[in-house]
């Protein structure tokens, strides 16, 4: 029973997902047309790119890169733009969630030790919401994008083109805050202990892990089979650091399974269907951007995605609906529980309260924002 409650705390969105798909099974019985529900290819990409980078996590990458960059901030301008840009940029690459595990405890950290830990709320909300919108740029920065990429068939270059303006003015915006509102105060040095240089083996590991992350974009760009991926990147690790494999988050791959199952059964109901397609239609993007406030944008791209064909409308709805609710991502919840962690003194509920508040005034401003530049441009 207690192993129960901590599931369903930890991991609400599963649990949603998995009444929905166990409710739709008594109204459309299980089948074996509920194979043909679940997108194997996007689990096996996403699988294999977890393992990636919790194999890179583990051999301390992150860590390195991030130290060697704070070993050159003079003021802190600089030190907060670079933990800001490092969840920009990282998360294009190794997913809004990992970005955030990696880099937010490391700045708070930061912060604290170079004294400013006054700017904590104020950097840890811009490296939200510079993961969240990093990671638009490309197919394999969320799981959203890459399950709507591949439902898409979109080329891998337009769907960089179809991200492109708002991902520049998430980084303008980005940059304007941190200009604005931080001034040049002086840093104290942060203690960062000298790594001890990699050994022979790390190295090798280094390069495989390289390989094989270059391997898995190959794959979502649909080059290279995903059997072929998933299978060599498994063996691989697990023959390199089988610890690795604790470190992929596998109820997200359950939830995709179960949200693929329910949403395949409503699509058997023609009548509810018809019904949903006439809702989405023609306001994919509001739809996508309204329903991730509340349930969140990877759940909400699963469902909506069985209604609408318009993916690229979707993809842009569930990426800019990221923003907004502390749940509209789930990778933002990450930030948050990192942050209450660090600060659990006497201060903690102030501290917790203001993060909540600065979260929800910049995430409406860059929803707007977006919002806009949609309107604007029209796609």
């Amino acid at each position: 029973m207690e192993f129960i409650k901590r599931i369903v705390k930890k991991e609400t969105v599963f649990v949603i997902s998995f009444l929905l798909a166990l409710i739709s099974s008594f109204i459309v019985l299980p089948s074996e047309k509920y194979i043909d529900y679940i997108d194997v290819r996007v689990l096996a990409i996403l699988l294999g790119l977890m393992l990636i980078m919790s194999a890179m996590k583990r051999i301390g990458i992150f860590d390195r890169i991030c130290a060697f960059l704070l070993s050159k901030i003079k003021n802190s301008r600089q030190l907060v733009f670079v933990l800001v840009m490092l969840c920009f940029f990282s998360s294009m690459l190794i997913t809004n969630d990992v970005a955030l595990v990696a880099f937010v405890p490391f700045a708070i950290y930061a912060l604290k030790t170079s004294g400013l830990k006054h700017k904590a709320v104020f950097t840890v909300v811009l490296q939200t919401i510079a993961a969240n919108l990093g990671s638009m740029l490309l197919p394999s920065g969320n799981p959203q994008n890459l399950y709507l990429y591949n439902l898409s068939e979109m080329g891998y270059v337009d769907f960089i083109l179809l991200m492109l303006p708002y991902t520049v003015l998430s980084f303008v915006l980005l940059t304007l805050l941190i200009l604005i509102f931080c001034k040049k105060e002086p840093v104290a040095k942060i203690e960062n202990k000298k790594p001890e240089p990699y050994k022979p083996s790390d190295k090798l590991k280094i390069m495989v892990y390289i390989l094989l992350f270059m391997l898995g974009i190959m794959t979502v760009c649909r080059f290279v089979p995903f059997w072929i991926f998933l299978a060599g990147t498994a063996v691989l690790i697990a023959a390199l650091d089988i610890k690795a494999f604790s470190g992929a988050d596998y109820f997200l791959l359950l939830t995709f399974t179960c949200f693929f199952i329910f949403i395949g059964n409503i699509g058997s109901i023609q009548a509810v269907r018809d019904y949903l397609q006439s809702l989405v239609n023609g306001r994919e993007v509001l739809a996508g951007a309204i329903s991730s406030q509340f349930i969140s944008n990877v759940p909400a791209a699963l469902m909506l995605s069985g209604f609408t064909k318009n993916y690229p409308a979707l993809i842009i709805g569930t990426d800019i609906g990221g923003l907004g609710t502390l749940i509209a991502s789930m990778a933002s919840l990450i930030s948050y529980k990192s942050f209450c962690v660090s600060f659990d003194g006497k201060d903690g509920k102030n501290t917790k309260g203001r993060y909540l508040l600065t979260f929800s005034y910049y995430n409406i401003v860059f929803l707007i924002c977006l919002a806009g530049l949609y309107i604007i441009i029209g796609k």
